[in-house]
């Protein structure tokens, strides 16, 4: 259902330095780009992720209850994915483990912009 999710940024080159790398450890590169938005995907025809200055020209803001979930296949990856965050200056909100459902395994973070962010995996049982 969904197509791909945009966050806001004020500083495009950084973002786009820091979302290389992270999505690197998905198996994500750049599909689209141009001198504004950037988008990452595993795909050209899977869900994507992308960066972008504001089309208004103001300042770029962190929504208030939005957050991205990326999903990878193993608890394993969950750590890797959140570890990776942090060493490339995310901040963590939530260090990976079990959230009270079954089966589902996330870690937490906030991007270089303040985006917030979680990776997971749901072993349904």
């Amino acid at each position: 259902m969904i197509g791909y999710v945009t966050l806001g940024t004020n500083d495009l080159k950084r973002a786009a330095a820091f979302y290389d790398a992270l999505l690197a450890e998905i198996g994500a590169g750049r599909f689209m780009e141009s001198e504004r938005p950037i988008a990452w995907a595993v795909a050209p025809d899977e869900p994507a992720l992308g960066v972008c200055t504001p089309w208004d020209g103001k300042p770029a803001s962190v929504g208030n209850g939005t957050m991205v979930a990326l999903a990878v296949d193993s608890p394993a990856k969950v750590d890797a994915i959140h570890k990776k965050a942090l060493e490339l200056g995310a901040k963590d909100e939530g260090a990976p483990g079990p959230r009270g459902i079954l089966g589902f395994c996330a870690g937490y973070f906030r991007d270089l912009d303040g985006s917030k962010l979680d990776c997971y995996h749901w072993a349904e049982g």
